[in-house]
């Protein structure tokens, strides 16, 4: 059966009238010939080849990596970013850099006032001099003690052998003057026995001079009378001056007796003073002996010297804490300049001038130049075969069509979960297992000098596992 075509739609015509349809007898459309098949162009059947070999390599080489690598969008640009802070509290009077600033090691970021520090600084300066001074003075003290130990050790010696000296003088002038004084004692006994002979003779003297007297008497009153001769009288005369020069003499004996009595007697008391003075002087050198030992003794006291030494250490050691303090106080003015500890640059400025600042509070936020890391979360099913050393393509989302090439640092002892303010309780009822993630630590490998990483900009790695 012939079957009517269409008229074609307005749209269709492109304002060009159709060609009238073809009908038969009866008015029925006659349904044209189907126009003949052309062939695809050669050009398009080599494209279409192209195309399906170049999906045929992508989706190899697509299935070849991922079944050799770990994926994952969960990373960011990570660095241990440095808080620089204050040891010590005191007013900020400069600030030397500002944010976003580059910076260097060592470079001057902020200068306290130092006023008061630098005055303690002073004074334990001076302290340390002063304690200083004490301990040379204390170290002189131990020598100068040593030296007059052993100047009084030998002073003590030389006393000590002086007073033995003295005592054994003494015991020689004692037994010599007991002796003198002995033989003073019998030289008065001898001198009482001549006084007691002389004293004798003086009554036989006296009475032949009584007779001597009475025979002149006699013989010159019978001169008188004529009775004796001038010449009798003479020889009684001459009888009488002989009696009187005896009874003289006996009477000079006697004294001369006690003369001599008085003499022995003054010999034996300076004899006996004397050996009661060698006696004195014997127990005078004993106390002397006595004195001289114990100054002996004091002077080799073996303790002395090691009492000063021990002041002396006692002063050094306050040396070392005066120097300790002087440390200190040299620190805490350092600490009025704070410098940078890296290179990198000042992420965050959290004070100002004229603020005063704790110990501990954060001033400044660097963030390093370098050393900085990729921290990509895993899942935990992602880490079977991942191991520390594996390589890792890296592609930043801040620079699209740039693959940066990193290596596995180090992989995480624990899930994120575990480090939470309320971790995870298994043993309750109400547990739902959820897959974990795990931080890997990626370090960049040469990374591009014309292409710095900002910290926290997100990025995709992927590491080669097999």
């Amino acid at each position: 059966m012939e079957t009517r075509t269409e008229p074609p739609r307005a749209s269709e015509s492109h304002g060009t009238p159709p060609p009238p349809p073809l009908v038969n007898d009866r008015g029925d459309a006659i349904k044209p010939p189907p126009p003949a098949r052309r062939k695809p162009p050669v050009i398009l059947i080599i494209a279409a080849a192209i195309v399906v070999i170049a999906l045929l390599i992508w989706g190899i080489r697509f299935l070849a990596y991922a079944t050799t690598h770990e994926t994952t969008d969960d990373a960011r640009v990570d660095a241990d970013t440095v808080t620089i802070t204050s040891k010590i509290s005191e007013r900020i009077s400069q600030i030397l850099t500002d944010t976003n600033e580059k910076v260097h090691k060592g470079q001057v970021l902020i200068v306290l006032d130092s006023r008061d520090e630098r005055t303690k600084f002073a004074q334990a300066q001076a302290a340390v001099a002063a304690q200083q001074a004490q301990a040379r003075a204390a170290q002189q003290n131990v020598s100068l003690t040593a030296e007059q130990q052993k100047a009084q050790k030998t002073q003590g010696t030389g006393g000590v052998k002086a007073a033995q000296a003295q005592i054994t003088n003494a015991q020689a002038m004692y037994q010599s003057q007991r002796q003198t004084a002995d033989a003073g004692r019998s030289a008065v006994a001898g001198a009482q026995a001549q006084v007691r002979v002389a004293q004798a003779q003086v009554p036989s003297a006296k009475a032949a001079l009584a007779r001597a007297n009475a025979d002149y008497e006699r013989y010159s009153s019978l001169v008188r009378t004529g009775d004796a001769s001038q010449q009798q009288l003479d020889g009684v005369r001459a009888t009488q001056a002989q009696a009187l020069a005896q009874y003289r003499a006996a009477l000079d004996q006697v004294t001369a007796a006690q003369t001599n009595v008085e003499q022995a007697q003054a010999r034996e008391t300076a004899a006996v003073a004397a050996a009661t003075a060698a006696e004195a002087g014997i127990g005078a050198g004993e106390g002397q002996l006595e004195t001289a030992q114990g100054h002996l003794t004091e002077s080799a006291a073996p303790s002395r010297v090691p009492a000063i030494a021990a002041q002396a250490n006692a002063a050094r050691a306050q040396v070392a804490s005066a120097n300790a303090q002087a440390q200190t106080a040299r620190d805490q003015l350092n600490y009025t300049t704070i410098r940078s500890p890296i290179d990198g640059f000042v992420g965050a400025k959290n004070v100002g001038v004229g603020a005063t600042v704790a110990p501990g509070q954060a001033l400044l936020e660097i963030v390093p130049q370098k050393n900085i890391y990729i921290t990509a979360n895993f899942k935990e099913t992602q880490l079977t075969n991942m191991k520390v050393g594996q390589e890792v393509d890296i592609n930043i989302d801040a620079y699209k069509g740039t693959k940066f090439q990193g290596r596995v640092e180090s992989i995480g002892p624990a899930s994120q979960n575990t480090f939470s303010l309320i971790p995870p309780q298994n043993a309750t009822g109400n547990f739902v297992k959820v897959t974990q993630r795990l931080p890997v630590r990626i370090s960049i490998v040469n990374p591009p000098p014309d292409k710095p990483l900002p910290v926290g900009a997100s990025a995709e790695a992927s590491v080669k596992v097999k």
